[in-house]
């Protein structure tokens, strides 16, 4: 076969590739359609809740149960004002601040230098502890509430914040030190290896390379940690007995009577209490998508 043949036949077959992969990939406007439509529905499904229950703390109670999705008939401006200007709400957003913020400070300061061990050190022992520490992920909250609530009274921490904040950075250790060891663990071996030939200590890198390179990580472990502990409801509910104690998820019952219920006030409270959780996961909305593709590079 002459050059001139074959550079024929290589063209016909490059040709035909090519022709295959064009009629292998999808149509482009009809997959960005699908995309567009998916992206919608989901946005859909987490957007008309919030939408609704802040446009029914706008609305009186009547109008809340003939028109539960609709736009207010008449706007009652005073639903939110009578409730920012209410010390009891500030009071339970203030106990929410002291819980969550601490929960989020002592999450960080024990699993971040655990992630770190496990993902720098080698110990006997260390492949036992870390599945015996994920292990926890398995075991939902609410089976531990009856012993918990035990060894919270036995320690003394009945109607104390320490009685919720302890157990909730307990619990959340184990998503905590899993994403924090993938992130470690994805960090260049050759930065570390290099410090120590410079005679940097496992301290000093931890504290002066490890953690400033995984700010996306810490960033998404303390945002996850900040949820948790803002919407928990059944541990503040089994250790507090004090109403001045009470973080929002139990200042609902504020509104509640015991033959009635005051709903549009439920809703109007309820938006304002979920702001500060949308206001921060928006803010390190960034950080979180980098914090979670570190953490998933390494296993």
């Amino acid at each position: 076969m002459t050059d001139a043949a074959k550079s024929i036949s290589d063209q016909g077959i490059v040709a035909d590739v090519a022709e295959r992969g064009r009629a292998r990939r999808p149509v482009g406007s009809s997959g960005s359609l699908y995309r567009w439509l998916a992206l919608f529905f989901v946005a859909a499904i987490v957007v008309v809740p919030l939408l609704a229950t802040a446009l029914g703390g706008f609305k009186t109670q009547g109008d809340l149960r003939a028109n539960p999705f609709g736009l207010p008939t008449v706007w009652e401006w005073e639903n939110y004002w009578g409730i920012l200007s209410s010390w009891r709400y500030w009071e339970i957003l203030t106990n929410s601040l002291i819980i969550a913020s601490f929960t989020v400070a002592l999450t960080l300061a024990v699993a971040a230098p655990a992630a770190f061990a496990f993902a720098h050190l080698r110990f006997f022992g260390e492949r036992f502890l870390f599945n015996y520490l994920i292990l926890g992920l398995t075991f939902p909250f609410a089976t531990a509430i009856l012993p918990l609530f035990i060894k919270i009274r036995d320690l003394g921490l009945l109607n104390t914040h320490w009685g919720i904040i302890l157990p909730q950075v307990a619990f959340g250790l184990a998503i905590s030190v899993l994403l924090l060891r993938n992130a470690f663990r994805s960090l260049p071996r050759e930065l570390f290896e290099s410090a120590m030939v410079d005679g940097c200590g496992y301290m000093r890198f931890f504290w002066s390379m490890t953690l400033p390179l995984s700010r996306p990580i810490l960033a998404t472990v303390g945002v996850i940690a900040f949820v948790n502990s803002w919407n928990n409801f059944l541990l503040p509910l089994v250790v507090l007995n004090s109403d001045s104690k009470y973080p929002w998820p139990l200042g609902i019952m504020v509104f509640q009577g015991e033959y009635s219920t005051d709903w549009h006030l439920i809703l109007a409270f309820i938006t304002l209490t979920i702001l500060p959780a949308i206001v921060m996961f928006v803010l390190a909305q960034k950080h979180i998508v980098a914090g979670l593709t570190a953490g998933a590079v390494k296993g």
